[in-house]
């Protein structure tokens, strides 16, 4: 990419002004004024990934309390508190979340909310998860209802399910049958091997099999429950669910489904959507970081280069669902940077070498903070899956992001 000489000439007399100053806020507001990011074609982008991913619809059906909360943790990997916050109100009696963002769902959940046995309550309900299986969309679509092992008041439910199978045949739908702990003999204070060979147990699954005769495809018991409920597995049947959703589905969507769970890399193909959205905010950034080091000014530019890698971090953040304060993202940028911090000033006094230090220290910081770019991008993907962010994949992939870096802002001869 070529970028206009006098554009850059401006962007250095900027810096130079700013490096009067010592608050990093001001700094980045500045910079922020200097560099637009163009919202509308990141959106447009967005769009045309969106159209071509393999979304999954879920509708999960069943009593408050039955276990759907927990499928959509098992499914995503993510915690219960980010489960919990992300589910929208949707219809009156549905609430949807997408996973991993609403920009770029690979999943998305509609749960009913509130299921009672009041016939026009029920007869609401089933009109709304009626038209949320209309065809039209290319959606894959599975509808899952969930029992739990001890519940055999079930007829709500099993209205709920012959109208949708009357009106939706095509539908595959699925029975998870939940909470197995509940039936567990005193003896039994763990999860048996899977699948449970226990008396109680097997007698609860089959009599709830033959009352939804006919309504359900596949069948599969699970129990998910909390770390602190000390339970092993916590995600108990997780690789049966899985994988017989993954029957029930077409072959995208199944492959997708599976990789969630067996696959190390799972949500790599978002990751690198992602990533490559990133990019259009971590170039400009890591031109003018190069431009503001170019003045040869001892440490004094190093506020400045805090301010543009901090506005960068943000917009990162942004990218990735992440709203975060200049102060919030300035600990982010400790946070991933590490023993960077200290290359940093030894570069900043280079620049003491009579001839060629300020033009070393500007390759540096180019690379430098296109290599912060990378690894925020790894941060906020950890955020976005639901996982701690893993401080030594970041510190690698910030090493080497920085050493491919080096070669691509390196110094000119001439």
């Amino acid at each position: 990419m070529k970028w206009d000489s006098s554009w850059l000439n401006q962007v250095r007399d900027g810096i130079a002004a700013a490096t009067k100053h010592v608050s990093i806020e001001p700094m980045a507001k500045t910079v922020q004024g200097w560099f637009k990011v163009d919202e509308a074609e990141v959106e447009e982008i967005l769009r045309k990934v969106r159209s071509e991913l393999p979304t999954t619809e879920a509708l999960l059906v069943g009593k408050p309390q039955s276990g759907k909360s927990s499928i959509v943790r098992g499914i995503t990997g993510i915690s219960a508190e980010i489960v919990g916050q992300g589910f929208r109100p949707h219809t009156q009696y549905t609430q949807q979340y997408s996973y991993p963002t609403e920009e770029l769902p690979l999943l998305v959940f509609t749960d009913t909310v509130g299921l009672g046995e009041g016939l026009q309550e029920t007869s609401e309900v089933i009109r709304e998860l009626v038209g949320e299986l209309q065809p039209g969309e290319s959606n894959a679509k599975i509808l899952i209802l969930t029992v739990k092992i001890s519940d055999f008041a079930t007829d709500t439910l099993k209205q709920i399910a012959a109208r949708i199978r009357q009106k939706h045949p095509d539908v595959p739908v699925l029975l998870a049958v939940t909470c197995t702990h509940e039936l567990y003999p005193t003896e039994v204070s763990d999860h048996p091997d899977y699948p449970p060979s226990l008396a109680e147990v097997d007698r609860a699954f089959t009599r709830i099999q033959s009352d939804f005769k006919s309504l359900f495809d596949q069948a599969v018991l699970i129990d998910f429950t909390l770390e602190e409920d000390e339970f092993h597995p916590a995600l108990y049947g997780l690789e049966p669910l899985m994988d017989t959703i993954a029957q029930l589905l077409p072959e995208a969507e199944a492959r997708t489904i599976s990789q969630l769970l067996h696959d190390r890399d799972a949500g790599k193909q978002i990751s690198d959507l992602y990533r490559e959205a990133a990019r259009r905010y971590i170039l400009p950034f890591s031109v003018m970081a190069g431009a503001a080091a170019a003045i040869p000014l001892p440490l004094a530019t190093m506020p400045v280069l805090t301010a543009l890698q901090v506005s960068m971090v943000g917009a990162l953040g942004q990218l990735y669902g992440q709203t975060l304060s200049p102060s919030q993202a300035g600990g982010v940028v400790s946070a991933i940077a590490g023993g960077f911090v200290a290359q940093a000033i030894g570069r900043e006094l280079i620049k003491f070498v009579p001839g060629f230090g300020s033009v070393i220290a500007a390759s540096w910081a180019s690379a430098y903070t296109w290599a912060l770019g990378e690894a925020a991008c790894v941060y906020f993907g950890d955020l976005m899956g639901g996982k701690t962010p893993d401080p030594k994949r970041i510190q690698t992939a910030m090493r080497e992001a920085f050493q491919d870096a080096k070669d691509r802002f390196k110094p000119s001869k001439e």
